[in-house]
């Protein structure tokens, strides 16, 4: 029998979205948090550059707009990009009060310039925004009387009893025991699904989690077939790709070929500063072209204090991978980053399934259209937790019992070497096969021959998992099944837009 742990709330992922709700919705009730890994092992840990919000007399809300739709190739949802542009102030207002050190001059917010913004209003703590915030909410959450967090716990099925959403069942990864985690409402704040791809900027907890689950059990998933690369990667052979932030274009650098001449004026008006889908497309065609693996972003000629002093930390870490960005240009090419996609929802972060509810990257509530504008994403974070905060605590309102415990037969066992290089190399071969076929730039014959791999690659995954549950087979199993539904989408949508380009 499973150990049953009871919450009025139960939020699945430790990133921005999940903390900020947990934080504030506590005050309603008792809040389980549950994550894969250490608690700061989230997407949002390792999001670089910032929070777009008209906070400039010179800026607007209707330009701020404009730029979201632009980018997303208008075909967002309207009304949810209103939501999100008009409650980014408030947000910027509660992230100070919950003490976020955001970088200033003369005492004043410092705002930056991305991607795709015809303005600069990117808020920023240096280069590490995303950690920064993340360090605010959990130093509160630490020793919250009503929030209880569980690391290195990785929930692998929902439970439904009634048509409603009653919680989850947890791999307990440290004692390898089954956990049931019941709620009056289930969270998902799982984040992104980077590993489904080889070349991603991503850390590796960011296995599709949440939109797997969701699927697994009807919920509705929309336009998972526009996958944003991140232009700018670090490409070093046998090197992790590491994430060289947007704003570093945003503060004057430039994308160079490899005889280090300036290209982007080829491709868009707004050169180095292009929406992102358009800046991966022209580096990959400079890629091929030059046949090369990477072209060079360099920013040199801003100066080595400057550099130093606003992005710390991509220097460091640069400087570990033997590149010093004030002296030598960076190689660059794009990487997987970010799923435009998700469980879709409306505004207050309701699904189609009573009891469970998504926000953040894990979530579609429509506000990107085919491509995300750089910064909105820690943004979207933010203003769709807090806007569920009224919703979910209504609808705890009328569940007055816990659920109680939900019998299941799942095994547990510890992967052998066999079995354990099998789920290795069956990983590997999804990602390549993504990689190479529902990249960048597609083609119908070549989807529709990954998509047949996929489906029989999920009989086979099935069995393992059958056989015992481990952290590596649960990973893998929502690996191909997010896989699949990219792919699905991928050929459902014929025509090229935003992050989708298609050959054929």
């Amino acid at each position: 029998m499973y150990d049953n742990f009871q919450s009025d709330f139960l939020v699945i992922g430790s990133g921005i979205a999940g903390l900020n709700f947990a934080l504030q919705v506590s005050k309603y009730g008792t809040v389980a948090i549950v994550t894969k890994k250490e608690l700061m092992e989230s997407n949002s840990n390792y999001a670089q550059g910032g929070i777009a919000a008209v906070l400039d007399k010179h800026d607007s809300f209707k330009s701020h707009i404009k730029d979201t739709l632009t980018t997303g190739c208008f075909i967002n949802d309207k009304k949810a990009v209103e939501v999100l542009v008009k409650n980014a102030p408030k947000q910027i207002e509660h992230l100070i009060n919950v003490g976020v050190g955001f970088s200033r001059e003369n005492g004043k917010l410092c705002l930056t310039k991305e991607g795709g913004h015809s303005e600069r209003r990117i808020a920023y703590v240096n280069d590490a925004t995303g950690k920064e915030i993340e360090r605010a909410l959990l130093h509160q959450i630490r020793h919250h009387k009503n929030i209880s967090t569980f690391e290195s716990h990785i929930a692998f099925d929902l439970l439904i009893k009634n048509k409603k959403c009653i919680g989850a069942l947890v791999f307990d990864t440290e004692k390898n025991e089954i956990l049931q985690f019941s709620a009056k409402a289930t969270i998902i704040a799982t984040g992104g699904a980077g590993q489904v791809y080889s070349r991603n900027c991503n850390p590796k907890i960011a296995t599709g989690d949440g939109v797997a689950m969701a699927a697994s059990i009807g919920a509705k998933i929309r336009d998972m077939e526009f996958i944003q690369f991140h232009p700018t990667a670090l490409a070093l052979k046998n090197k992790p790709a590491f994430l060289i932030s947007e704003t570093v274009r945003g503060e004057d650098g430039i994308l160079k070929n490899k005889n280090g001449k300036e290209f982007m004026d080829k491709y868009h008006k707004l050169h180095n500063l292009a929406p992102r889908d358009i800046v991966s497309r022209a580096i990959f065609a400079e890629m091929k072209k030059n046949q090369t693996n990477h072209v060079f972003l360099d920013i040199r000629h801003k100066g080595s204090a400057y550099i130093k002093k606003r992005f710390p930390y991509i220097f460091e870490k640069l400087w570990w991978f033997g590149i010093k960005m004030d002296k030598n240009m960076i190689p660059v090419a794009p990487a997987v980053h970010y799923i435009c996609g998700g469980i879709h929802t409306d505004t207050n972060g309701e699904t189609n399934i009573p009891g469970l509810y998504a926000f953040g990257e894990v979530a579609h509530t429509g506000v990107h259209g085919a491509n995300r504008l750089a910064s909105n994403s820690l943004l979207e974070c933010l203003v769709f937790s807090d806007r569920a905060i009224r919703s979910v605590a209504k609808y705890i309102e009328n569940e007055l019992q816990l659920p109680t415990y939900t019998p299941h037969t799942h095994k547990v066992v510890k992967p052998t070497t066999v079995i354990f290089n099998q789920i290795k190399n069956k990983k590997r071969s999804i990602q390549k096969m993504m990689w190479n076929n529902v990249g960048i730039v597609r083609e119908e014959k070549k989807m529709k021959k990954t998509l047949k791999k996929l489906l029989n690659l999920e009989i086979e995954i099935e069995k393992i998992f059958n056989k015992g549950i481990s952290a590596p087979i649960i990973e893998l199993r929502n690996i191909n099944r997010v896989a699949i539904l990219i792919t699905k989408a991928a050929l459902e949508r014929k025509e090229s837009i935003g992050c989708h380009y298609r050959l054929s």
